[in-house]
């Protein structure tokens, strides 16, 4: 099939899809939240890595080959505190876990998109803009952007971690300015829950409409 044809037959089997990034404690999940409310066909790859690495997995069987027993809890989940701290102090383990993960999540993401029913597809990406591939995965990329001190200050409070370790998570994303360049589309999410609301209806009405045939 030539690369026409391949084009075309995308274009016939097409459902709009979004991309929905930000950093952490941006308010991805609250926004993700709203616009399935509203119709939308939410797919989290977190929530997928979750069901990946939890007991009975299919991730665990490679990570216990790969990593040892020692990384694998128990109830037979994956140790996310220990593997956590272990990718931090070796980049080589983290492109390790990567190389296993990543794959998974690509299959369960797109699995998850053709059973899924909604207006549009929004896919939740954290790391949308380090992966590389997601930008011609998708129609539009969505970053839910806020001020890193109101960023600090949520995952303080929310993960009971100190600034200097919030700001070593921080240092592993993508800065601002990266994800703000890689936008499409931006809900600003710096104070009230309240001004989330006419942002989301906008792009809302937005993304229904382009997803017409």
């Amino acid at each position: 099939m030539n690369p026409h044809d391949v084009a075309h037959q995308r274009q016939a089997n097409h459902r709009f899809s979004v991309g929905l990034t930000g950093g952490i404690g941006s308010g991805k999940t609250t926004v993700a939240n709203m616009f399935a409310e509203r119709g939308a066909a939410v797919i989290d790859t977190d929530a997928i890595a979750h069901q990946l690495t939890a007991a009975d997995g299919i991730a665990i069987a490679p990570i216990r080959a790969e990593f040892g027993d020692a990384f694998i809890t128990t109830s037979g989940a994956m140790d996310r505190a220990k593997m956590r701290a272990h990718v931090f102090s070796d980049p080589t383990a983290k492109q390790r876990l990567e190389a296993i993960l990543h794959p998974l999540i690509r299959t369960e993401t797109m699995h998850a998109a053709a059973q899924a029913s909604g207006l549009y597809l929004l896919f939740v990406v954290p790391l949308l803009v380090e992966s590389g591939t997601w930008k011609q995965r998708v129609d539009r990329i969505l970053v839910v952007d806020c001020d890193e001190q109101v960023q600090i200050r949520r995952v303080m409070q929310r993960n009971a971690l100190s600034e200097p370790q919030v700001r070593a998570i921080m240092a592993t994303q993508a800065s601002r300015q990266q994800r703000l360049q890689a936008a499409d589309d931006i809900i600003l999410n710096d104070s009230d829950p309240a001004t989330l609301v006419p942002q989301v209806e906008r792009l809302h009405a937005l993304y229904a409409s382009l997803n017409q045939p």
